[in-house]
């Protein structure tokens, strides 16, 4: 069976690295939430790039690190989405945060598997929620040193 999981660069030279162990991470958590995955592609890009698609899809003028499309025409289906991830963000955001790039990449792949299970973070405890699912999510995560 081959992985419903993929992972594209569209304008940067990015070396995505663990992909299977990613892959079954991220399948791991939507089954434990009780849903299945169709497709999921993400796309590493720049944060140019990544600023032209939400000036154009959102009407957002401002760099983002991921913006995630939902793919599905109702909620009971499973996960179909393009969530592209902005490589530029995540090395700025590790680097404000004092993380590693991995760390910060990987709890950005995750958000956007959140956003597609239901969790929002438009409000202040949104947020709060949504970065304790991250943790708890991270926390399952096993990458060989």
């Amino acid at each position: 069976m081959s992985s419903k999981i993929h992972f594209f660069n569209e304008d940067v030279d990015f070396r995505f690295k663990h992909k299977s162990i990613i892959t079954k991470w991220i399948t791991s958590i939507v089954k434990s939430e009780g849903q299945s995955i169709a497709d999921i592609n993400y796309i590493f890009c720049s944060d140019d790039y990544l600023l032209e698609m939400n000036k154009e899809y959102l009407q957002h003028d401002y760099y983002t690190d991921i913006i995630t499309f939902d793919n599905r025409e109702s909620l009971d289906e499973s996960l179909s989405s393009d969530i592209f991830i902005s490589i530029d963000r995540i090395k700025d955001n590790a680097q404000t945060l004092g993380i590693s790039f991995e760390t910060e990449l990987y709890r950005v792949l995750i958000h956007g598997v959140l956003h597609l299970l239901g969790q929002s973070d438009k409000t202040k405890a949104q947020k709060a929620q949504m970065r304790k699912r991250e943790e708890a999510s991270l926390s399952l995560l096993q990458i060989p040193k």
